[in-house]
């Protein structure tokens, strides 16, 4: 395609037929009831990246817990990300509470209702802004994620690349171009609900959607060939040890530094495989590397495989017992002697949740 489609000859049936489609097909959910910007803010956050119905639970325990913006600007980062624990992308929750101390510090007790002014704050994008002040405010601002993106490419049949500048003008300039002065949030959010539910990535519904006959991917007989997808990545594999750290009844943790990845999370301490290292070697190292400590290895305990967005790991993990010599946090933020009772108390990422339940079988 050497040119980007105009939108204008579909846009009148294409707002009317999705919104009517809305209206009958319109999932219930806890932020959809509701015009508080804060509650609508959160959603949009946690719904980044993340399936609407694995959403709900953890929406609703977050916004019990922080009930407004002072609340959560006034929390313990240890205790908003253990509310966060499970959902992964843990970066959101620390920009969630980095935009609310933002606020606060600055005199407010609201998220602010200027879209420049939400779009300054820590971690809010284009799309974040514009979703807080459409489904909140009902101003007329369009909404891009991939359920958007995902829409609109099949129905102009957009064979060009989704990530160049171009392309991705287009699709902003397509999504604030289709959208209806006088129903705006609904429209979005209708856009998102037909992504999610009805022109899905690999097996679009395209008998039960509205815009079927609007659309130029089903015209073409391969609506699931858009978007263009670039080749596949080899995903590359790490190996990772971890030490449980025994001194008498307690367990050594430690704390991720704020600025690496899933900072502020606890973990079992330990690190990355070195080339020519066996896995034990490689935990002493580690050990005494970030806590300037002995310990002595009892003997595996479990291992466990995990994918994150960009490479996979097997976490290799070890009894342990502490032999000599002080913690000191070289390598982390901060550390604690636990019971395994205490355990459940912090936050820790999806594989050490895998080691924590199997200590508790231990017992």
């Amino acid at each position: 395609m050497n040119q980007l489609p105009s939108i204008d000859a579909k846009r009148a049936p294409f707002a009317e037929r999705l919104l009517a489609w809305f209206a009958d097909h319109r999932r219930d959910f806890p932020w959809r009831r509701t015009d508080d910007p804060y509650r609508i803010w959160v959603s949009e956050v946690m719904l980044q990246q993340t399936r609407a119905a694995t959403v709900v639970p953890y929406f609703e325990r977050f916004v019990e817990r922080f009930p407004d913006l002072p609340a959560l600007a006034d929390a313990d980062m240890d205790d908003v990300l253990k509310a966060w624990e499970g959902l992964g992308y843990y970066r959101r929750a620390r920009h969630l509470k980095a935009a609310a101390e933002h606020v606060v510090r600055d005199g407010g007790q609201a998220l602010p209702e200027d879209y420049d002014a939400m779009l300054a704050l820590p971690g809010v994008g284009r799309y974040t802004a514009g979703a807080v002040m459409c489904l909140a405010h009902d101003h007329p601002r369009p909404i891009l994620d991939g359920n958007v993106r995902r829409v609109l490419s099949r129905v102009w049949a957009i064979d060009a690349d989704q990530k160049t500048a171009a392309t991705t003008r287009w699709l902003w300039s397509a999504a604030e171009g289709l959208l209806p002065s006088d129903r705006p949030g609904a429209f979005n959010e209708a856009m998102m609900e037909l992504g999610a539910t009805v022109c899905t990535p690999r097996r679009p519904r395209c008998g039960d959607c509205p815009l079927a006959s609007l659309c130029d991917g089903y015209a073409d007989g391969a609506p699931a060939d858009y978007p263009v997808r670039p080749p596949k990545k080899t995903i590359p594999h790490v190996d990772v040890t971890a030490a449980v750290i025994r001194r008498g009844s307690k367990i050594l943790i430690t704390q991720r530094r704020a600025e690496a990845m899933l900072g502020g999370l606890w973990e079992f301490p330990g690190g990355k495989l070195e080339p020519g290292e066996t896995l034990e070697e490689c935990l002493l190292r580690e050990i005494r590397e970030e806590l300037d400590i002995a310990v002595r290895i009892e003997g595996p305990l479990v291992a466990v495989d995990h994918a994150y967005s960009h490479f996979r790991i097997t976490l290799h993990t070890y009894l342990c017992r502490h032999s000599r010599g002080r913690v000191k946090d070289l390598g982390c933020a901060a550390h604690r002697w636990v019971t395994v009772d205490q355990l459940r108390d912090f936050a820790f990422p999806k594989a050490d949740r895998v080691v924590l339940a199997r200590l508790e079988e231990l017992g």
